[in-house]
């Protein structure tokens, strides 16, 4: 009996070569619609599958493949003699291969344009069930999904007959993935159009962006996979220029870096290491800037990476250029800060134009043993309103920098500490179990810098120590939640020593 392939794809990339070399090795060939018209027109024999079903393709289009004649042809068992005489007496032929992709449901939701109906019309339906049931009976059907595995069926068709039952199971693999991805990309759009932000179950679906060398050591394998919608301003979006490819531990440590950058609108540098802000400088231009979260912690900065919000020219490669960095990302570099950059050839260079822009994905998770977490983003700044505790307020400049160490403890892993002065980082003491730790920390770190500086705190102060600490540092204004019971105890500290209090009504842990 000739062997059947039933062919019905979207993409067709490849599909006319492929389907030729089965004509060639004798099958025959059933098709749908525009697939089967591609075919007519370059000549191929073809059976249209209203011949196979003696029943037109209906509704649009809607109805086609949905019938005993395609779906019993894939899901009959060959070696099952109740099924081989139902065939007989059903007069149903085996269908020996499925080709076929789905409707592009990801590029129409992706399509500013496309308003809910065009998004609806455009979730396949024979489509899935086709590809699942020539999966299910993958024993005895060869299943494909993706044009790259063209060539390799043909080739095992020609060596053997037909394909291996290893490249039958790798093929069904691919297949109950793709169907997977599609239907979570569906359940996705519904449950962002609904506001379902809890749903019962949760399935979403990345695609993967890159293989790594290795993940946070080099005994661990890893891979880096990307969200498919508003990935704009995002570490996903950036475009590589420049140097060796990003590591586990670069990706990391570069969104890190980027989280934090989207906090400030004005010319800002963070530089990050370990995922938290080392450096932040502000300035007029992006090389003042530069200078600033260089001379914050010259130490720390080296190997490290650095985020800019705006474009790095000339006169911030040349300076950039005399330290060992791992990554820069900024929205553009000018020619002669290529030129100047390039010619560390290690040194990775990301392009990310919309870099400042902070409407993307909703939410942040992370695996525990056996499980996942998962939360909104962090996108709030300050509670309802700024309180001033003390009896001194804080000038207009400490305000400012007030709020400047705010956006950077904000980032820092807690216990966080960050001390700040003329929008430069003074000290950052990040990730201690104690804040007192932290805070002596960012103290040491910063040495006579932290005189005449303030101090931000990423959750309240449980014990008036710190106070103390800042004011014997020097530290003349201090920003922090509130909210402790002992609340009390820190206000009259500072009161006591002239330190200006003020409390956010929210904290930012950073676990």
């Amino acid at each position: 009996m000739m062997k059947r392939a039933l062919i019905s794809v979207f993409d067709k990339t490849n599909v006319v070569e492929f389907a030729r070399e089965l004509t060639n090795l004798g099958w025959e060939i059933i098709s749908t619609g525009g697939t089967s018209a591609k075919f007519k027109a370059e000549g191929i024999p073809v059976m249209d599958i209203s011949d196979l079903t003696k029943f037109p393709e209906c509704f649009d289009g809607r109805v086609k493949t949905l019938h005993p004649n395609v779906e019993g042809g894939i899901l009959a068992i060959r070696d099952n003699e109740k099924h081989i005489a139902q065939m007989k007496e059903l007069g149903i032929e085996p269908i020996d291969i499925v080709v076929c992709n789905l409707y592009p449901f990801k590029e129409t939701i992706l399509n500013p344009e496309a308003g809910h109906e065009e998004i609806i019309e455009n979730i396949d339906i024979g489509g899935p069930t086709m590809l699942r049931a020539a999966a299910k009976n993958y024993k005895f059907v060869t299943v494909i999904t993706d044009p790259e595995d063209y060539s390799k069926v043909i080739e095992e068709l020609k060596s053997a007959g037909d394909t291996s039952i290893e490249t039958k199971e790798y093929l069904t693999a691919k297949v109950f993935e793709h169907t997977a991805h599609y239907d979570a990309l569906i359940s996705g759009y519904f449950n962002k159009k609904l506001k379902i932000t809890s749903p019962k179950t949760l399935t979403i679906t990345y695609e993967k962006k890159q293989d790594l060398r290795y993940g946070e050591n080099p005994h661990q394998n890893a891979t880096f996979y990307s969200q498919i919608q508003e990935t704009e301003g995002t570490l996903t979006a950036a475009k590589k220029i420049h140097g060796k490819e990003l590591s586990y531990n670069n990706i990391g440590d570069t969104d890190g870096a980027l989280e934090t950058l989207k906090e400030f609108e004005e010319p800002t540098i963070v530089a990050a290491k370990h995922a938290n802000p080392c450096g932040i400088g502000s300035a007029k231009t992006i090389s003042e800037a530069f200078q600033k979260a260089y001379d914050a912690d010259p130490v720390s900065i080296f190997g490290g990476i650095v985020a800019a919000n705006r474009e790095i020219d000339k006169a911030t490669a040349e300076i950039m250029s005399g330290i060992f960095l791992e990554v820069i990302v900024a929205p553009s570099f000018s020619k002669e800060a290529i030129e100047v950059l390039t010619a560390k050839k290690n040194l990775r260079l990301l392009e990310l134009p919309e870099i400042l822009k902070t409407d993307y994905s909703s939410f942040k998770g992370k695996t525990v043993l056996g499980g996942f977490l998962i939360q909104e983003m962090d996108k709030e700044l300050i509670g309802e309103k700024l309180e001033v505790v003390t009896e001194r307020e804080p000038s207009e400049k400490e305000m400012e920098d007030l709020m400047f160490a705010w956006k950077t403890v904000k980032h820092a892993k807690s216990n966080g500490i960050a001390i700040a002065k003329n929008k430069t980082t003074s000290g950052v003491g990040p990730g201690q179990v104690s804040r007192i730790w932290a805070l002596e920390n960012a103290i040491r770190q910063g040495g006579d810098r932290i005189a005449g500086s303030v101090l931000a705190s990423d959750a309240f102060f449980p014990f008036s120590d710190c106070v103390e600490a800042a004011h014997a540092a020097g530290i003349t204004a201090i920003i922090q939640p509130g909210g402790s019971i002992r609340d009390k105890d820190s206000i009259e500290a500072a009161n006591k020593f002239g330190i200006a209090m003020v409390f956010t009504g929210m904290r930012h842990f950073k676990h």
